[in-house]
């Protein structure tokens, strides 16, 4: 099973973060996902550019408003992601546990759903089915 591991947090861990050197930050990240790589586990892991240069695309209005960032509403904000690929709901979790994350940051663990448990029948569900087998894709 694949669950992607959505890292999330506040603007005072955000703040308490900064005060550790970003080295300290990079080595315990990258014995993190070492550690996730050698188990073989690890799909994908990437972190994302501060939140000034986002955008949000509101869908409460036709056409849909996209607004630039940074938003100040935001009490959390999506800051990486890892994708990885567990035989069980539990092995994920001690993955997840073992993030080196500090207070204020959550790690939201949510299970990716395969294609094959959407209506094989449709349309859309098989070209993309043929798309993921032309471009090696992973089926799940």
């Amino acid at each position: 099973m694949k669950y992607m591991l959505i890292m999330r947090s506040t603007p005072e861990a955000d703040a308490a973060a900064a005060e550790i050197p970003f080295d300290e930050i990079i080595e315990a990240m990258g014995k993190y996902n070492e550690s996730l790589i050698e188990a073989g586990v690890l799909l994908s892991a990437e972190g994302l550019a501060p939140v000034e240069e986002g955008f949000v695309v509101d869908f409460d209005s036709t056409p849909p408003v996209v607004s630039d960032g940074p938003y100040a509403e935001a009490k959390e904000l999506f800051n990486g992601f890892w994708i990885i690929e567990t035989a069980t709901k539990e092995e994920a979790a001690e993955w997840a546990s073992r993030c080196p994350l500090g207070a204020g940051v959550k790690l939201e663990v949510r299970r990716i759903q395969s294609l094959d448990e959407f209506d094989q029948d449709n349309e859309y569900i098989q070209r993309e089915a043929e798309w993921r087998a032309e471009n090696d894709v992973a089926k799940n």
